[in-house]
């Protein structure tokens, strides 16, 4: 398989930590949706990270959806979404909350580094920032429940690999310290093999 993507997108690095969980051997093509746009769209010609090529070419996107596929995939103990359905709606929950932070700071990113300075919308802005403050907010609170030695999940990982997004592109934004729960939960995270292995850039 071939993972297609840079890894300063959550969504690329949620998949590639999720490939190395899951045993999956694979190769890592960083190409980038800005720099690097003709290339990445002779390999799918939609442009979008994260894409996975499956052995037999078929070309996968969305982190969501190769995931679901790589879930799938996984003999038993490998799984990493639970069975059954509460734990699963649980689950899904802290998984909602951080895909909806990297969506927002992803949003915040793209206004201050790719809309003119005078197209920017304060209001807008702040919008967005009380939806990624709420995101976090909430997300604090369900770690605070969690027990944080237990192995990683797509949850778990999830939950640190966005913290660290956000964490590195607009530190400013988030005072860190209103978030204990969520700094040391992807503090432990981070240390893992697999963190390591394809570190946030």
């Amino acid at each position: 398989m071939k993972l297609v993507g840079m890894l300063d997108s959550p969504y690329v690095r949620r998949v590639a930590i999720s490939l190395e969980l899951y045993g999956v051997a694979f190769e890592h093509q960083a190409l980038s949706v800005f720099s690097t746009f003709d290339e990445f769209s002779r390999i799918n010609p939609v442009v979008k990270a994260p894409t996975l090529v499956l052995d037999d070419g078929t070309v996968l996107m969305d982190s969501g959806l190769i995931l679901e596929y790589l879930e799938a995939l996984a003999p038993g103990g490998d799984k990493l979404m639970p069975r059954q359905a509460a734990a699963l709606a649980k689950d899904l929950q802290v998984i909602g909350l951080a895909l909806a932070a990297c969506e927002k700071t992803v949003q915040i990113v793209y206004e201050h580094h790719l809309r003119p300075a005078e197209k920017l919308h304060q209001p807008w802005i702040d919008r967005v920032t009380g939806q990624l403050l709420a995101a976090y907010s909430l997300l604090e609170a369900l770690l605070a429940e969690r027990d944080s030695e237990a192995p990683l999940t797509q949850a778990s990982l999830t939950a640190a690999v966005a913290w660290s997004f956000t964490q590195l592109k607009i530190a400013d934004v988030i005072n860190a310290d209103a978030f204990p729960h969520l700094q040391r939960h992807a503090a432990r995270a981070e240390q893992h093999p697999a963190f390591s292995k394809f570190p946030v850039e």
